[in-house]
């Protein structure tokens, strides 16, 4: 008998699987980071093995997408030697109605802007439960700040009106270091009523590298939803 996480590992498995299904042979491809799009890479990864796919390059958002590229066969390139990118696939936090994301709960959110930015394509492939009316609504804003601006950094959040704390590791003694060397500061605003100018306003605050919210970027969001104990897929 299956539990509720066998199910709900089933339904990351196949929204990871419909977003691969869509990268072509020769394409140049954003690998983001997270549970579910770890399925992704892992199927491509499959497609690549098969021959179903060939001479595809990823350029992975983080060093969890690293590691998971190399252990399936995927070959890696870098911003430095690609014009452009075919297609990105990447998770997210929280969606809202308009398809603007807060993401950065793996602390990857500034390398995986850049990615998924220059993507022509960036599918963003979530649960059901990420779904929301409004951002903020369940998860706090991740901002990823330079070490030396932490503490001038949140005081300039509180004046906004947010509730900062620094993110701490776990089964590590101290606070969480990105990728870039920096730490996160998580962010409770009451309501995000205008994400595109908090993205602006909280990117101006001297010391802050980038935030988590993603405004206008997405072009597809593949859902996985559990229906009469099946998984499937949906397109927003």
């Amino acid at each position: 008998m299956s539990t509720e996480n066998d199910v709900v590992k089933v339904m990351k498995q196949e929204v990871g699987k419909a977003a691969a299904a869509r990268v072509k042979s020769g394409s140049i491809v954003g690998l983001g980071t997270g549970s579910t799009t770890a399925y992704a890479i892992e199927y491509l990864g499959e497609r690549l093995k098969s021959g179903e796919i060939k001479d595809i390059k990823g350029i992975p958002t983080s060093f969890q997408a690293s590691v998971l590229a190399k252990q399936y066969g995927i070959p890696l390139t870098t911003l430095d030697e690609v014009d452009h990118i075919d297609i990105a696939i990447d998770g997210a936090d929280e969606v809202d109605p308009q398809k603007n994301l807060i993401k950065g709960g793996g602390a990857a959110h500034t390398r995986e802007k850049i990615v998924d930015t220059l993507a022509e394509l960036f599918i963003v492939v979530v649960d059901s439960g990420k779904l929301v009316d409004k951002l903020g609504s369940t998860f706090l804003l991740p901002v990823e700040v330079l070490p030396m601006a932490m503490t001038p950094v949140m005081r300039a959040l509180e004046k906004l009106g947010g509730k900062p704390q620094l993110r701490m590791a776990v089964k590590k003694a101290g606070p969480v270091i990105t990728d870039q060397g920096n730490m996160v500061i998580d962010v409770k605003f009451d309501s995000i009523d205008n994400p595109a100018e908090l993205e602006k306003t909280l990117n101006n605050i001297p010391g802050v590298l980038d935030n988590g919210l993603f405004v206008g970027v997405t072009d597809l969001v593949l859902v996985g939803e559990i229906k009469d104990g099946q998984p499937l897929v949906r397109e927003f």
